[in-house]
Formats: C-alpha cells, sequence, structure tokens
C-alpha cells in the first residue's frame, strides 16, 4: 500500500488535539522542552498546519500573525520523508498569500541546513532557547 500523506492549515480549534501530540512528543519528550516553554499561549493566533501519514499525524508547524514560522515538528518515524519540506512549503506560501515581505523562523542549529533548502538565510549569533543552541534565519518573500 502506498503512502498517503496530506498537509492541512487551520485554527489552534480545528487542529490543536492533533499538533499538541505532535509537539509533546517531539519537543517535550525528545527535545526536554519544559511545558511551560512550549505552550506559550500563542496558538490561538496563529495559523497550524497539520501533516498526516496514511491519516496518523506526524507533522505540524505554526505561522503567527508577524511572519514567523515556529514549532516545526516531525514525529521521528517520518523524518526524512520529505514531510517537514511540505510543511514548510505550506508554512511559506500561507505568509506569502498574507502579504508578508519576508518569513523568519529561529531554527535548531541542526537544522539549519534543511532551512537553508527552502531559501532561508541565517543571521546573528547563536542563542539558547529552552536549553537548545539556535540561530534566526529570514526568507525573502
Amino acid at each position: 500500500m502506498e503512502a498517503v500523506t496530506t498537509v492541512t492549515s487551520g485554527s489552534w480549534e480545528t487542529l490543536g488535539e492533533a499538533a499538541s501530540l505532535v509537539r509533546r512528543i517531539v519537543f517535550i519528550d525528545e527535545q526536554r522542552v519544559p511545558q511551560e516553554e512550549e505552550w506559550d499561549g500563542r496558538d490561538a493566533e496563529c495559523l497550524h498546519f497539520l501533516a498526516t501519514l496514511n491519516g496518523e499525524p506526524v507533522g505540524t508547524a505554526r505561522l503567527l500573525p508577524d511572519g514567523h514560522i515556529g514549532r516545526v515538528a516531525v514525529l521521528s518515524s517520518a523524518r526524512g520523508t520529505g514531510i517537514g519540506y511540505r510543511l514548510m512549503e505550506a508554512a511559506i506560501q500561507a505568509a506569502r498569500e498574507t502579504g508578508h515581505p519576508h518569513a523568519a523562523l529561529s531554527a535548531q542549529l541542526h537544522a539549519l541546513a534543511f532551512y537553508e533548502r527552502l531559501g532561508f538565510v541565517a543571521h546573528g549569533e547563536v542563542f539558547m532557547d529552552a536549553g537548545i543552541p539556535h540561530r534566526e534565519m529570514v526568507l525573502a518573500l
């Protein structure tokens, strides 16, 4: 049977349950991000993206009202399959359609090359967020 991958967008009200499951596994369980940092109270104001594989949630991302893309997470079982790329393409397209001149994100250092393949450019110094080294990145739209 061929794998069926979909990426949908919507509000936290519609996608939050599935997105929070993915984020809890990736950020809180795997990366040990404190819950109070992960659940920052901004989800209701964001556009969310959910990737499913054969109907099961495997990835998520969000677009903040200011054009920042964040909370990009893919379950370990689905990494390397192109799901993260598809999530980012959807978020970038949404930022473009919303009229943002650029998309921005804070990338974990290990993911810099992934975002660079999408056209993002790193700038600024390395900084710590939730105990994980990051750099700011931007993509002109």
